[in-house]
């Protein structure tokens, strides 16, 4: 009976000594993956941010591996730096992408400039969807969040001047 004792210690310890090599892929693969399925499945923008931005930083990370794989060999910590990181990142208590992804990514990708989502609609043919108004909004609104859209909306009205107009809007469900 002795010797169980010492393969349970010596499998401990061989766990222990490989953790990083096992809870690696779980921790940076398995689990994202299952979250990323459930985002998909749910109406809310914000989890599809924190596992589009996770994949997006696993995908740098992955890079800068391939790209300095000689002096990463040289780094014994590297495993161990690269396992905390990725927990931060996917363990959502933390939600360390989607932070990564508002201070350190997203200054830099979305520069503020001005957007004119008012446009004239384009010839309609038979198969294109409808060009509105509505359409440009709803797709301004993805494109940049309805903080933005709000904020256009208010600096608009603060640079309103009253204008003629020739358009005519009709309303479908007043009864004349």
């Amino acid at each position: 009976m002795g010797g169980s004792g010492g393969g349970i210690g010596s499998l401990l310890k061989v766990i222990l000594t490989n953790f990083d090599v096992l809870a690696g892929p779980v921790v940076s693969l398995a689990y994202p993956l299952y979250a990323s399925i459930r985002a998909i499945e749910t109406k809310s923008p914000v989890d599809d941010q924190q596992w589009l931005t996770y994949w997006i930083l696993y995908s740098m990370i992955t890079l800068f591996e391939l790209t300095f794989a000689k002096l990463i060999e040289w780094l014994p910590f590297w495993s161990y730096a690269k396992l905390i990181a990725t927990c931060w990142l996917v363990i959502p208590y933390f939600n360390g992408a989607a932070y990564v992804y508002e201070h350190y990514i997203r200054p830099y990708i979305v520069q503020r400039k001005a957007v004119n989502i008012w446009y004239v609609p384009r010839k309609k043919d038979f198969f294109s969807k409808p060009d509105d108004i509505l359409t440009a909004a709803e797709k301004y609104i993805q494109e940049h969040g309805t903080q933005a859209f709000e904020e256009m909306i208010h600096k608009a009205e603060g640079e309103r001047k009253p204008r003629t107009s020739n358009y005519v809007f009709y309303d479908d469900d007043y009864k004349y």
